[in-house]
């Protein structure tokens, strides 16, 4: 049978994007159906809008301490609509400069604007403007995102909430603002809003926040933002919310006990759904779930024609791995390469000040594993970057093979732990070693030093007193043996 297409692409977003720009790239006759504005989730409502107020609130934060930097402590005048006009302002520049239609036009694809559902597993039905068109392709990439969970809260669709999809919407400061859920897009805007001078309480049911990263920096990372003045109420159930004067009423049980606060505005951010409903998954014959569309290793359906990338296949919901996914999908739909995706190296970062990141095993499930490993720390106290700009609160923690150096994972709490974390899953997924890493000169004076230092505490720690007696036999050398009984010593 002939199709119309060889690929066509529901969802316009990160995944969506990137899979049909290199099936375009591939020669492959390419459609991508995007039912609100291309840019999806990460450009209007999720990591750009958030990265810009999460820099204004860091600035602000500056001016406030200058006097960390010889300068004179300031207060800073918050004009809140002039903010969202530029939060606004840069996600349309990003936009212009990498999401409009006419940027994937010029490639080749047709972008059709419309809400896709499949009429059968070869035929999809676009509705826009109250018109159909049916359409045929070879292959499919389902890549429709997620969306804000709103937990059922008593009382909660009945007040107007917040969620991050309407969040850089706001025109009015919150005075006060409730945050329901510790996960990082939570944790992200109590610390900022708490920065331009709101009173941010976050709740949450679980005793920690930032339940995937390491406690031990997580517990460090809601020290600082205690300090701040972020009010965390966690092991609490937020039970119902209501109005009251001026603003919402949060009723929760906490320490065994009812509470109530009140708060000028709410925030959920209490996870992540799938985008599928409204899609025809069973004309077409897909497994799916509530956690999304059900994919193996080379992002494949159960109908080997259609794939599914990014949040909708309810896996690892970044961007970056959306990204990733789209490559792969496009990769076996199209060349049949049996290109598998990497779960084994998936970085992430949730970007407070300081922000913090993860790659690879987590030191609990190496434990758990029974896997042997080491644990090599190095102290932001101690990179001179980070001593001359101030900001020495964090730690890298890297867990390697003590024999071999062979990396397993890190976590880093820190500035610029986002980018520094790069370097570990670059190192991981080439098999660089820590013994490699420490070998290889980095410039001074850069955070990535902090990387390399780290790595030379393999050495540290392989060092043994023998070998130093044998070495001053051999050349005659005079000097004091070194005390290595410290397990903790950093050099």
């Amino acid at each position: 049978m002939k199709w119309e297409y060889d690929m066509i692409v529901v969802g316009g977003g990160a995944a969506g994007l990137t899979s049909a720009g290199i099936s375009a790239n591939l020669g492959a006759k390419t459609m991508m159906i995007e039912a609100h504005r291309l840019g999806g989730d990460c450009t209007w409502t999720g990591c750009v809008p958030s990265k810009v107020l999460l820099k204004a609130a860091r600035v602000a934060s500056r001016l406030r301490h200058a006097g960390r930097y010889g300068l004179l402590d300031h207060e800073p005048a918050i004009d809140f609509q002039k903010l969202i006009d530029y939060v606004q302002k840069v996600r349309g520049d990003v936009y212009e400069e990498a999401d409009r239609p006419e940027i994937f036009e010029a490639m080749g694809i047709e972008v059709v604007h419309g809400k896709a559902r499949f009429k059968d597993p070869h035929t999809v039905i676009i509705e826009h403007g109250g018109e159909l068109r049916e359409v045929t392709s070879r292959y499919f990439i389902i890549a429709t995102g997620s969306s804000a969970v709103v937990p059922p809260v008593e009382g909660l669709k009945n007040v107007p909430y917040m969620t991050n999809e309407n969040l850089f919407e706001q025109h009015d400061f919150p005075g006060s603002l409730a945050v329901i859920g510790g996960g990082p897009i939570g944790i992200e805007m109590a610390q900022a809003f708490t920065r331009l001078g709101s009173k941010v309480t976050v709740f949450d049911m679980a005793n920690s926040i930032l339940q995937n990263d390491h406690p031990e920096l997580t517990s460090q990372l809601r020290e600082t933002l205690e300090s701040e003045g972020v009010r965390f109420v966690l092991g609490a159930g937020v039970n119902r919310v209501s109005e009251s004067q001026g603003g919402i009423r949060i009723h929760y049980e906490w320490q065994n006990g009812s509470h109530t606060l009140d708060a000028s505005k709410i925030l959920v951010s209490a996870g992540r759904s799938a985008n599928t409903e409204g899609l025809g998954l069973d004309e077409a014959g897909i497994i799916w779930s509530r956690k999304g569309i059900g994919i193996d290793n080379r992002c494949r359906t159960n109908r080997k024609h259609i794939f599914a990338a990014g949040d909708v296949a309810g896996r690892f919901q970044f961007t970056h791995m959306s990204e990733h996914m789209a490559k792969v999908a496009a990769m076996n739909a199209l060349l049949r390469i049996p290109f598998k995706m990497d779960v084994k190296h998936v970085p992430w970062a949730t970007y407070t000040d300081p922000e913090l990141a993860h790659v690879g095993a987590s030191e609990k499930e190496l434990t758990a594993r029974g896997i042997g490993f080491e644990v090599y720390k190095f102290p932001f106290s101690k990179i001179d970057r980070a001593i001359t700009d101030s900001e020495t609160n964090g730690w890298i923690r890297v867990y390697a093979k003590p024999l071999t150096g062979k990396i397993l994972g890190a976590d880093i709490l820190g500035t610029h732990a986002g980018d520094l974390i790069g370097e570990f899953a670059l190192a991981m997924r080439n098999g660089i070693t820590l013994r490699s890493m420490s070998d290889t000169i980095h410039p001074y004076p850069t955070y990535g030093l902090g990387a390399r230092r780290a790595a030379d505490q393999w050495y540290a720690k392989n060092q043994k007193l023998w070998q130093i007696r044998l070495i001053r036999k051999i050349f005659g050398y005079r000097g004091s043996l070194p005390d290595l009984s410290d397990k903790d010593r950093i050099i």
